[in-house]
């Protein structure tokens, strides 16, 4: 070893054994440890500083480095690793400290100097290979030796697993994930079918494990990589929305991705076929579960469009004259048309925009229906919808997953066709976000003699999920439906309830005159940077200050990406350091997670009761940093550190994760950057989340392009022709006049006074 730093850093290897580990990220890898360097360091001292990732490092441990010394202007002299090997020492010493480490569970300080002591050099050997032999440690039980014995079997397959993972390029987070599901057998069952990563551990895409594939030997034309590229490409196009891909188009696109000859991509099909992950429908190839969902779909709506109910039916003419007598105000002429077709139909939908009285139709339905003992099930698809259903009918709502309870046992819902949902009436709102897995699973568990009445907006965002089951409902012209377009709510609130009109119509913003009172604003800005800072100051300081909401809790940041300087993630960053900078935090995927971070659950999770777009607040976080308590409007959820893969920060949300949900107030970024998403029902979408301000900052020309763009991409769904082929429009429901009961009277109390019934 040289004796003093060189001049220029030169590539050389050391080796030593680890004095102590000051710091090791298990996601990243990233270590700064302290080594008694074989031969001594330079400048004459025994021990250095290393820097460098490893998968694991422990106290004791040998290891052999390749890197360069480089002068740390803080630290001073350390060695930087670009690549490191550890290795279980070899002297008695070294041992001890490496089993006192805690590497092996149940061996302490304490034991570790015992074992040691006995076996001296042969500890390791007899841990691997003669564990029967720790019954010669004077004191040690049979119950800690067993202990020992699997502790140690486990950790040098875990050891095994992390290295051989990370070696690949899989992150310490991910590695953990794919040991915990496959245990023992990881490396042998990743090098057999790295794929199986795909559809079993989150996080872990085809890319990563096509990568793994190739370096384990498996072949670019493997009958396994082509059908594994299949089921990607499907599962990609289903991410897009899609149900389905035709089959020659599955080829081509499954082909350029692979580079792969059709023929065998045909033939892999086929066996994803026999296999039972894919179905061939005429033509139109299905990912399985989708084809089954958007069969059941269909058979499910169907099939309550022909029962007849399980309550007697309503007298509709009389039963209108009733919530006309009720209701401070005259319904409109579709209004009143959404009443009668709703309590006319088994199955029936209710569409408009905002502002149009779609809420003014669910509590005049319900008022009808309560008063005839009807039980009514209020159900939206996201928390925050339902919540806002909730409190502008006075009923009380549930999300679709909560209503259906999951069962961890069983992996599915409590609630389906076999025990179904017990209720007379189901009122589904913002049913636009319904994808056709989700809506399957609600209608199975909908008794066929129960109605249904969908209410959403089909100009919306679709859902983010595959299908465009409230679209494809409405235009099988099977099932009665009432679109309602005159606006009520210009006055109150008018100037966000015109622009979202103005800007679905194809027209640019409206703003008032100078001066005058206005809960929508547009600040032009050409220059991102710019941009962001006008953000900043909106939501830290002007909003709060003349509207009196809290930045954190009432003003929500919309964005069309996740990526670029205006997307969701950068937005976040700036977001949190102006709002959120200090505090306890629990650091994990290069973010910090304090305490009172707004955050978001982006997938399901069944088992802590939390779904996918649901928003709450950090409220504590664990001392030992190990942990962190979520606070989702009042129920408290445990995150462990290795989960936190799943929340991500919410100060800035996309606008798809924004659907179903309203806010106090809404500031929408609209840039050039974001031009490859700008259309005219994304902006539409953003707009109506507002509910007291809405505030527009970006280019000029992004707000245009996105007005002017209807080019929405079509999805591949067949509900519709599956409904359109299977069903007919049914007549509504009629009561012959002589079996009416005569109608309240006008005097009555109206709480008291029934809606007439038919016989």
């Amino acid at each position: 070893m040289p004796t003093r730093p060189p001049a220029a850093a030169q590539t050389e290897s050391i080796a030593g054994s680890v004095k102590s580990v000051v710091f090791h990220n298990e996601e990243s890898g990233w270590f700064v440890a302290t080594i008694a360097v074989d031969g001594g360091a330079p400048g004459g001292g025994e021990t250095a500083t290393i820097v460098g990732k490893s998968p694991t490092i422990w106290q004791g441990e040998e290891i052999r480095a390749v890197g360069a010394w480089r002068q740390h202007p803080t630290h001073g002299l350390e060695f930087e690793a670009t690549a490191v090997e550890c290795v279980a020492p070899t002297s008695a010493r070294g041992i001890e400290r490496y089993l006192a480490s805690g590497i092996v569970r149940g061996i302490g300080e304490r034991w570790a100097k015992k074992i040691v002591e006995r076996f001296g050099e042969e500890t390791l050997d007899v841990l691997e290979h003669h564990s029967g032999r720790l019954a010669e440690v004077k004191g040690l039980g049979e119950k800690r030796r067993q202990a020992i014995k699997r502790a140690w079997e486990s950790n040098r397959g875990t050891r095994d697993a992390m290295i051989f993972l990370q070696g690949h390029g899989i992150t310490s987070g991910a590695s953990a994930k794919i040991y915990r599901q496959y245990g023992p057998d990881t490396v042998a069952l990743v090098k057999r079918n790295p794929y199986r990563l795909c559809a079993d551990i989150d996080g872990i895409g085809f890319l990563k494990a096509d990568e793994i594939a190739r370096k384990v030997g498996i072949e670019k034309d493997s009958p396994l990589r082509a059908r594994a590229g299949l089921y990607h490409t499907l599962q990609t196009l289903a991410e897009e929305g899609h149900c389905y891909c035709e089959r020659p188009e599955l080829l081509l696109v499954a082909g350029n991705l692979l580079g792969i000859p059709a023929e065998i991509l045909d033939q892999a099909l086929s066996e994803e076929i026999e296999g039972g992950r894919i179905d061939d429908d005429g033509g139109r190839v299905y990912l399985r579960r989708l084809l089954r969902a958007e069969r059941r779909v269909a058979g499910c709506v169907l099939a309550i469009l022909d029962t007849r109910p399980s309550f007697r039916p309503i007298d509709v003419p009389a039963a209108l004259a009733w919530v006309g007598r009720r209701l401070p105000f005259s319904l409109s002429p579709a209004q009143a048309k959404a009443v009668e077709t709703a309590l006319g139909s088994k199955f029936s939908v209710v569409t408009g925009g905002p502002g149009v009285g779609k809420t003014t139709i669910i509590r005049a339905l319900l008022d009808v229906w309560r008063a005839r003992g009807l039980r009514v099930a209020l159900v939206a698809p996201t928390g925050r919808a339902a919540r806002r259903m909730a409190e502008s009918t006075g009923g009380e709502a549930a999300t679709v997953h909560r209503l259906l309870k999951w069962n961890p046992q069983r992996g599915g819902f409590v609630h389906n066709a076999e025990n179904p949902l017990e209720a007379d009436v189901f009122v589904v709102d913002e049913s636009s976000m319904l994808d056709v897995e989700l809506a399957a699973s609600l209608l199975s568990a909908v008794k066929p003699t129960s109605t249904v009445v969908l209410v959403g907006d089909t100009d919306q965002l679709p859902s983010v999920g595959p299908g465009n089951v409230l679209r494809d409902i409405i235009d099988s012209g099977v099932v009665p439906y009432v679109r309602l377009d005159f606006i009520f709510r210009q006055k109150s609130g008018g100037w966000i309830v015109r622009n979202a009109h103005r800007v679905n119509q194809g027209e640019g913003f409206l703003l008032p005159p100078a001066g005058e009172p206005s809960d929508f604003f547009f600040v032009p800005c050409e220059d991102p940077a710019r941009t962001l800072s006008l953000v900043l100051e909106l939501v830290q300081h002007r909003i709060p200050r003349r509207y009196n909401l809290s930045p954190l809790a009432d003003v929500q940041v919309l964005t069309p990406m996740r990526k670029n300087d205006l997307g969701t993630e950068s937005l976040n960053a700036a977001l949190q350091n102006a709002l959120n900078p200090t505090g306890p935090a629990l650091r994990r995927f290069g973010r910090a997670y304090r305490v009172g971070d707004r955050v978001m659950q982006i997938r399901n999770n069944y088992d802590k009761d939390v779904f996918n777009g649901d928003i709450g607040f950090v409220r504590t976080v664990s001392p030992e940093g190990e942990s962190l308590d979520v606070d989702f409007d009042g129920r408290c959820v445990v995150y462990a550190a290795s989960e936190l893969d799943e929340l991500v920060h919410a100060y800035a949300t996309s606008i798809h994760k924004s659907q179903g949900s309203e806010y106090p107030a809404v500031v929408i970024v609209v840039a050039n950057q974001h031009y490859v998403l700008l259309e005219r029902n994304l902006l539409y979408t953003a707009i109506t989340r507002g509910k007291r301000l809405v505030c527009v900052v970006g280019s000029r020309f992004a707000v245009k392009k996105a007005i002017e763009t209807t080019t929405t991409r079509q999805r591949h769904t067949a509900l519709a022709d599956r409904l359109r082929t299977q069903g007919a429009l049914p007549p509504l429901a009629t009561v012959p006049q002589d079996a009416r009961a005569p109608l309240p009277s006008p005097a009555a109390t109206p709480s008291a006074a029934p809606p007439p019934s038919g016989s």
